[in-house]
């Protein structure tokens, strides 16, 4: 299997960039499966298909495909969803459609043919446990609620000086969303036991990226 380096974690500790950061360094394909949830589930959403097992079949979703660019766009079925995806409305649906079967396994498969196309590093919140469980390196990144809530606040506020949410809204779903990816009884979010834990609180990206290759 070619190199694989998973990194799981909750919303807002970083994972994403550091991901980034660290595939760019290396030189491997970067790939964010929660981007690939955003997109299934606001696609749903729009479609107002329920959120319902019976609902969301296997035949359904085997008509989605998504995948990223040289760009790292995200691409529902060709379609670029970078922007649209990047809302609070599309997280929601992602972490409510993560919950069904079918999602999961469409998006399992999808993983796990782009990750091994060639050496990748993949972030997400079941990688390192569902997804790639033989990954030859794990990685759980977390940070205090309160320091996440803040991480995402000011990235939000910056794409959208306008944002109408405040800090303590987005601390507030942030909890919410923690509380049902925890609790989801499909690949709830979870520390592999054979991951290496970094928290992010105070520590600056480069630190972490540092801290992850040095494990390497």
């Amino acid at each position: 299997m070619v190199d694989v380096i998973a990194i799981d974690g909750p919303s807002g500790s970083g994972k994403s960039t550091v991901a980034r950061r660290v595939a760019a360094r290396l030189g491997y394909l970067y790939l964010d499966t929660g981007a690939m949830y955003r997109a299934v589930g606001l696609h749903l959403l729009t479609e107002h298909v329920p959120c319902e097992e019976n609902a969301v079949t296997d035949a359904m979703l085997s008509q989605l495909n998504v995948d990223f660019d040289e760009g790292g766009r995200v691409l529902l079925n060709g379609t670029d969803m970078s922007t649209d995806i990047r809302t609070t409305a599309a997280a929601r649906a992602a972490s409510d459609y993560s919950r069904l079967s079918a999602v999961r396994r469409r998006l399992t498969q999808l993983q796990r043919e782009i990750g091994l196309s060639r050496p990748s590093v993949l972030e997400g919140r079941d990688i390192g446990t569902v997804v790639f469980p033989d990954a030859d390196y794990k990685f759980y990144l977390d940070a205090s609620a309160e320091e996440r809530a803040r991480r995402r606040h000011a990235e939000m506020i910056s794409k959208n000086p306008e944002l109408c949410e405040t800090y303590a809204d987005i601390l507030k779903q942030q909890m919410e969303r923690d509380r049902q990816d925890a609790g989801r009884k499909l690949a709830p979010l979870r520390q592999a036991d054979d991951a290496c834990y970094i928290d992010t609180t105070g520590r600056t990206i480069d630190e972490v990226v540092q801290t992850i290759l040095e494990h390497l």
